[in-house]
């Protein structure tokens, strides 16, 4: 007999609230912004409140909040369903599709096994050859949940326990608490570091182009090149100092990394085609500036091949739910903003607070918007949906003050990954490798605090000298 899905109807009330009370605050709405700009921020806001508290999943309250949109006559519908074809969202799709390729066929697990055999023979390298994985991994994997959850983290655990370092006897300090946190950080530092590695980068490459800002995806990885590589350097190092595993020599990782290997016996068809596609995806987005091929048809270029050459098949793609789950709430997110942004709201709310920043050195302003986009983040459960609330006021904000645009716009595109260093559910990959219980909660929020003021400083400070060295603002 069918039954009822779960909805939490309890966890509408806030959203619906306070999207209430903003609509009907409309008659108290500032001189410069329109009635319908009005009711899109009420709306919006309230989206973002219910992306938060998960009355239904993401893609569900997105729906939601895109029908109260259209139904209300607030955007008409052939405006509003321009969303899905925007094409930034289409590139995190097709990469969601390309991450599967290496679930699929083994190859990430592979990698992570030769890194393994070939760097692990001391702890600290060991976290260095796991997050080299996740370096190599990050172009192709949009999601850092599925890059932390389903490649990295069941590598790390089986690592951990073949040390005889548990949470579940006590012995999590051996190793596998420096591998697990290890790991965490450099997710975070990957994505911050390309385009294609965490889903709300593109989505703030969407926001920026309002503004005349065009972020590609060479761009992105040029400005971040420098300030991610010193990261991956020094953050491990500092995670070992602050918070050291009690085993510091591992020369067994090898002969365990062999045994995975012998296991898993010679490389595939299915993973030397992913490879050879991985190879020539990644080429076209590095030289897509020069070769004028557009990153999302590199994309779909590499989608095609994988469907070509028998490495995933339609049904792979019709069930990664991921996917279109992400082409779903971030259409919707995309369209609220693009509107609020048409509709006179976000640069009303930009002049108004670059007035209050009148007279502010640019340097001071940007510092200011940066800290309060990172802080910020411990009032939300979702990366996303804090880049969809904030990015695009803070941007306009930063860019009145000011700015150099391109400056502006990368630095909060890097700190809508880096933010992740605060809460044990600032992003996807937060719940799942803290939740493994290597980590107390205590340590958690403490080394991120520190690691935090280190990103703060390495890409505030080093970052926006080297974006000055190679021209970009």
């Amino acid at each position: 007999m069918a039954t009822l899905e779960k909805v939490k109807y309890k966890k509408f009330i806030v959203p619906i609230i306070v999207g209430l009370l903003l609509w009907f605050l409309a008659p108290l709405r500032p001189a410069g912004v329109s009635l319908a700009g009005w009711h899109m921020f009420a709306i919006f806001v309230a989206t973002i409140i219910g992306c938060i508290t998960q009355p239904l999943p993401i893609g569900g309250v997105a729906i939601v909040g895109f029908a109260i949109t259209v139904l209300l006559n607030v955007v008409p519908i052939e405006t509003a369903i321009t969303g899905f074809g925007n094409n930034s969202i289409w590139l995190i799709v097709m990469a969601f599709f390309i991450s599967r390729g290496f679930i699929k066929t083994g190859l990430g697990r592979r990698i992570a096994f030769q890194f393994v055999r070939m760097f692990g023979k001391r702890t600290l390298s060991l976290a260095y050859s796991l997050i080299g994985v996740d370096l190599v991994l990050a172009p192709a994997t949009p999601s850092n949940t599925a890059r932390a959850g389903g490649i990295m983290y069941p590598i790390v655990n089986s690592l951990a326990q073949s040390f005889g370092s548990s949470p579940k006897d006590g012995t999590e300090r051996k190793i596998g608490s420096f591998l697990v946190f290890s790991e965490f950080q450099g997710n975070i530092i990957t994505s911050a570091m390309f385009l294609t590695a965490m889903a709300a980068n593109p989505l703030a490459q969407s926001l920026a182009k309002p503004l005349g800002i065009h972020i590609t995806w060479m761009g992105w990885f040029l400005a971040g090149l420098v300030p991610g590589i010193i990261c991956l350097i020094l953050v491990p190092f500092i995670i070992y100092k602050i918070y050291p595993p009690e085993i510091k020599e591992t020369p067994n990782a090898k002969e365990w990394s062999e045994k995975q290997l012998k296991d898993m016996g010679p490389m595939s068809k299915p993973e030397k085609f992913m490879t050879l596609i991985f190879i020539v995806a990644l080429l076209m987005w590095v030289l897509g500036s020069v070769l004028n091929i557009d990153a999302t048809v590199t994309a779909f270029v590499a989608l095609a091949l994988l469907l070509l050459f028998g490495v995933l098949s339609w049904n792979d793609i019709t069930h990664e739910t991921g996917a279109w789950n992400t082409l779903t709430w971030f259409s919707v997110l995309v369209m609220m903003a693009t509107e609020l942004n048409t509709l006179g709201f976000i640069p009303w709310l930009s002049k108004a607070i670059a007035s209050e920043m009148h007279g502010l050195n640019w340097i001071i302003a940007l510092i200011i918007i940066i800290l309060a986009y990172f802080y910020s983040h411990y009032l939300f459960a979702s990366a996303t949906a804090h880049v969809s609330a904030m990015y695009g006021a803070l941007l306009a904000v930063a860019v009145s003050a000011g700015v150099p645009s391109m400056l502006a716009a990368l630095m909060l595109g890097f700190f809508g990954n880096l933010f992740g260093s605060t809460t044990h559910y600032a992003n996807g990959p937060a719940p799942i490798l803290y939740g493994s219980g290597y980590v107390t909660q205590n340590r958690w929020w403490s080394m991120n605090a520190i690691l935090g003021v280190v990103y703060l400083v390495i890409w505030i400070g080093v970052g926006s000298v080297w974006m000055k060295l190679i021209g970009m603002w």
